[in-house]
């Protein structure tokens, strides 16, 4: 992997991206995808993913590198201090010798379900209280179910919620399979008929295996160049598939080289809409009397 795939710009210090990551079906690489975006932006700022899955469907337990208390040391009901949300999130190495946290719940399988937000506004809130910049989230809701279930219940969806909230660049993933590009058309028509932003999105597509991938899936990519930001395909590790992401040092190069041209196209989707350098993020409210928070410029 040359020096110049590891680049990526630091954002500036008040500024704060989020990336839902997004996917039309189950298996369609939504945690990998999180993962290597969250070891790349690490070079960049202070990095999270947001596991939003129930801890038994999760694979974020297993991968951490060291645990955090983990999300049910979280008082869901009374204000929390900046370092009580930073001591619940795992510690996840980057292959450089950086760090990268996720923010998932450690209790043991026989423990109750955790009550997770339901609420993407809510998360948001959580990390920027962490002081978390490059927050990743990922989601579990299939996005073309998700949209048209909201649709028929006359509310909005996760996905049209996650992306309404400030700086989100969503990255929408599938496998780079026959069935996968399907059900990523479906999701992108879905989108559309939702009016989510198309134009500041990314395709990340995921290799299930060796070689050059099959006609439909680059016949799918073609086609969705020009209607999203950018697509971005991302190699097959066989360690990925055995380990997922618990030892981010044994990925191959090329793949966190993918991870890194996924966080460039992020970046760049987002300097296109808002500008370059980035605009300050919204400072969240004083968590408790032992916090200071430093006021930022909230741009108009």
């Amino acid at each position: 992997m040359s020096k110049r795939s590891l680049a990526l710009e630091k954002l500036p210090a008040h500024a704060r991206l989020l990336i839902p990551v997004l996917g039309p079906a189950g298996g369609s690489g939504r945690s990998t995808i999180a993962g290597l975006l969250a070891a790349a932006f690490s070079c960049a700022g202070p990095s999270v993913v947001l596991d939003t899955t129930p801890r038994l469907a999760s694979p974020w337990p297993y991968w951490c590198a060291e645990p955090g208390a983990g999300l049910a040391s979280i008082p869901p009901d009374r204000p929390t201090t900046r370092q009580r949300i930073r001591d619940a999130a795992s510690r996840c190495p980057a292959p450089e010798g950086r760090d990268w946290y996720a923010l998932t719940d450690h209790q043991e399988w026989s423990s109750a379900p955790l009550s997770l937000p339901t609420d993407p506004a809510a998360w948001y809130q959580l990390a920027a209280a962490g002081g978390w910049q490059a927050v990743i989230a990922d989601t579990c809701e299939a996005v073309a179910q998700d949209i048209v279930t909201a649709r028929c219940a006359g509310r909005a969806g996760q996905a049209a919620s996650w992306c309404s909230l400030p700086f989100a660049v969503p990255v929408l993933c599938a496998a780079a399979t026959g069935p996968g590009v399907q059900a990523l058309q479906v999701a992108v028509k879905a989108a559309v008929a939702e009016g989510l932003p198309l134009q500041r999105m990314v395709i990340a597509l995921t290799a299930t295996g060796e070689g050059r991938p099959p006609s439909p899936v680059r016949a799918a990519a073609a086609m969705l160049r020009s209607h999203v930001f950018s697509v971005v395909t991302v190699p097959h590790d066989p360690h990925i598939r055995t380990y997922g992401m618990s030892d981010s040092h044994r990925v191959r190069p090329r793949t966190l080289a993918a991870g890194y041209d996924l966080a460039r196209a992020v970046l760049a989707s987002a300097h296109q809409v808002w500008g370059h350098p980035l605009p300050a993020a919204r400072t969240p409210a004083l968590l408790s009397s032992d916090v200071r928070v430093a006021c930022e410029k909230v741009p108009a």
